[in-house]
């Protein structure tokens, strides 16, 4: 009894001290509670959505958007959702790189280029891509301006300076073409902003692809998508790889990441749990779950500077192009590799598209049509994760299988010069599917081999 009573008065301070405790952290919140990273709300339209990037200077004799309507039934057809115009704006003369110049050297923010048009001509293919039930965002150039841009003569404040105080082209690139802002001054941001906006309100694009998004503090995107959002729920694409872009201002960044991994995979410079595998782990775990990624086997700048979807993934290609279209991401088409293009388009001239049918029109055409149905595919939140099923050839052999709610695809990819014969093991791919391409039925309960011809894939959906 003696010991319980000098216990009392210990037991009664702590009891004090508790509710003291929690008392003070009555109307404040948590610090230690877990929240979504991504604080932004994703446009609804975007949740099985499709992207496809439209070069207008090269997608026709003409090289104009009344030129380029013609092209939006089949882009339809083929089941596009966003399309991406590269940048529209007027280009630079002075310091102009070859005869008709790079897109990304901007002599006016507020103008349309005379090559592809007038503003009537672009609020027109606007209303048309709209009328049709697509989406449409414009590239925009926010690191750097033409050397000629009016902002020069108007405001040389805004721009940054070399050593011996002169405009100069972002640093150790060669873009002599173009001059860098200067965003520690808060009248490039305003004015900025304000550009973005005013296409938001005259013309009713729908976002942007944002040029070197990582160049630029993260703080101006995150003002600037507030203010966008605002006017109407917008869509924007980082072209950057970083996490931190996605929680205040982005809907979606670049894969570069996996693109390496797919190519040197493709070309026999990686097995596939050295290239592919490492992609997905440090993918789930460093991006959030509800960030968008953009999958790609071809862009404006790999197809320009580094080579065509043919040379970077050689016999690989093919099932590459199905990867990007049902891992975790968002599938971009860019312009010709539905024709199955095999050149290099030209940068700063003029280099037409050959628009002819190929096998790739089909393909695209029937993946988009999976994304669409099947909601285990969908971007972000809304799809399924993607979970790896366990065998025995993990060198050449990448096999997963997403699924939410009552959908679910198993894929199984053989990237390898050689027929492989693998040996399943775990239970997520167990089920009852149908084959997407051969529409075999099939029965999976555990223990199974699957053979996979040489640089093949499967896609058994349910």
């Amino acid at each position: 009894m003696k010991s319980l009573f000098f216990l009392l008065p210990a037991m009664f301070i702590i009891l004090i001290s508790c509710t003291q405790k929690n008392q003070s952290m009555q109307g404040k919140e948590n610090p230690y509670r877990s929240s979504p990273y991504v604080k932004i709300k994703h446009p609804e339209w975007t949740k099985n959505a499709t992207i496809y990037e439209a070069n207008i200077r090269q997608y026709t004799n003409e090289g104009t958007f009344k030129s380029f309507e013609k092209h939006l039934p089949r882009l339809k057809k083929m089941g596009v959702d966003i399309i991406w115009l590269m940048p529209i704006h007027p280009i630079g003369e002075k310091n102009r790189k070859g005869e008709r110049g790079s897109y990304y050297s901007v002599k006016d923010y507020y103008g349309v280029n005379p090559e592809f048009g007038t503003m009537e001509d672009f609020k027109s293919l606007v209303d048309k891509i709209h009328d049709m039930g697509m989406y449409v965002i414009i590239d925009w150039v926010a690191n750097h301006s033409a050397w000629d841009n009016k902002l020069t003569q108007e405001h040389p404040e805004w721009y940054t300076k070399d050593h011996n105080g002169n405009f100069r082209p972002t640093p150790w690139y060669d873009w002599e073409d173009i001059i860098d802002f200067d965003y520690e001054n808060e009248g490039i941001r305003e004015y900025m902003t304000n550009a973005l906006k005013y296409w938001v309100k005259e013309t009713n694009i729908d976002g942007y692809r944002c040029d070197v998004a990582g160049f630029m503090p993260t703080n101006f995107w995150n003002q600037a998508r507030k203010e966008l959002d605002e006017i109407k729920p917008v869509f924007m694409l980082a072209e950057w790889e970083s996490r931190d872009l996605h929680e205040h201002a982005f809907d979606m960044t670049y894969s570069w990441s996996l693109y390496e991994k797919l190519h040197e995979t493709a070309l026999g410079k990686k097995t596939v749990n050295q290239g592919l595998y490492e992609y997905f782990a440090h993918h789930e775990n460093t991006f959030p779950k509800n960030a968008y990624r953009m999958l790609f086997v071809d862009n404006h700048d790999k197809n320009s500077w580094e080579g065509t979807m043919f040379s970077q993934f050689g016999k690989g290609l093919d099932a590459s192009i199905v990867l990007t279209c049902v891992a975790d991401g968002m599938p971009l088409v860019y312009t010709g590799q539905e024709a199955g293009m095999n050149k290099q388009l030209k940068f700063f001239e003029k280099d037409i598209v050959d628009w002819k049918h190929s096998k790739y029109t089909d393909l695209y055409e029937k993946l988009f049509e999976l994304k669409h149905k099947n909601k285990a595919l969908w971007n972000g939140k809304y799809g399924g994760e993607m979970i790896a099923v366990v065998h025995n050839k993990p060198k050449s052999v990448l096999a997963f299988t997403r699924e939410i709610e009552d959908d679910k695809v198993f894929v199984v990819f053989n990237f390898s010069d050689q027929e492989e014969t693998v040996k399943l093991s775990g239970n997520n791919q167990n089920g009852n599917y149908t084959e997407y391409f051969s529409g075999r039925k099939v029965t999976f309960q555990g223990g199974e081999s699957l053979t996979i011809p040489a640089w093949g894939y499967q896609v058994f959906v349910k």
